[in-house]
């Protein structure tokens, strides 16, 4: 069942426009009476049918509302130290289909953008996440901050029970040894670094302020990579990827 996002709502009537309406009605073709699945962008799921099909908007009527959610158990934020080239759409897109709830860019000391006025891309990222989130049935639309500094996220990183940081000078402490420290996770931030990684004064910072400094293996992997590897490992250690026992 397709799957469209729109605040606008009104008592049981929901009214898709722009963009989604060209794709409901010119590229799905869909029909009126067809049944598609409305998100009113509050992480609220409806189930609905087509009403009517219009030149400019599709109106759609609500019909139940879904209880269950598609949303992990486990709050993530995803920090990425800010990559060269497009590599941050493919980052934005896969952490959304992972489960992210919050995506942060970081400034360190080794990413090549120095100011955070040079990053341009906040609304098509923001584009992609809403359609990455369409495809994968989410129920939230990740959040996109803007960039923050090494000195910011270290205040932020607060709002998570943990922050976890990959790091290829670890040896043997990883995800299985945390998951021993801790058994039970409700939230977490990632702080995974640019193409040319973390300083040691970095990560002399991180562990005063008592992130978890963990390995993803004796294999160096590139820094998309090493996002995708570590929100899976916990989401299978800690949220809905591991299935039920």
């Amino acid at each position: 069942m397709h799957k469209f996002f729109t605040d606008e709502i009104e008592d049981s009537l929901a009214i898709i426009s722009g963009d989604d309406h060209k794709h409901l009605s010119r590229v799905l073709r869909l029909k009126e009476g067809d049944s598609v699945m409305i998100n009113d962008l509050n992480g609220v799921d409806y189930l609905a049918q087509i009403e009517v099909i219009e030149k400019q908007v599709t109106r759609v009527e609500l019909r139940e509302k879904i209880e269950e959610s598609n949303e992990s158990c486990l709050g993530v934020t995803l920090y990425q130290g800010l990559p060269k080239a497009g590599k941050m759409d493919l980052i934005v897109q896969k952490a959304t289909e992972l489960g992210v709830n919050r995506i942060v860019p970081v400034i360190t000391e080794r990413v090549v953008v120095k100011s955070s006025s040079e990053f341009k891309k906040l609304d098509r990222l923001k584009r992609i996440t809403l359609e990455a989130a369409k495809q994968s049935k989410r129920s939230r639309i990740p959040v996109i901050e803007l960039p923050m500094d090494f000195h910011e996220v270290l205040q932020d990183m607060k709002k998570n029970e943990i922050l976890i940081v990959p790091y290829e000078n670890v040896e043997n402490y990883g995800f299985s040894a945390l998951k021993k420290e801790l058994c039970e996770l409700k939230s977490c931030g990632i702080l995974i670094g640019p193409e040319g990684g973390f300083t040691e004064d970095e990560i002399r910072s991180l562990r005063e302020k008592g992130a978890k400094i963990v390995t993803l293996g004796n294999r160096i992997l590139r820094t998309e990579t090493a996002g995708f590897t570590a929100i899976t490992m916990a989401q299978l250690l800690y949220g809905d990827m591991g299935g039920k026992i």
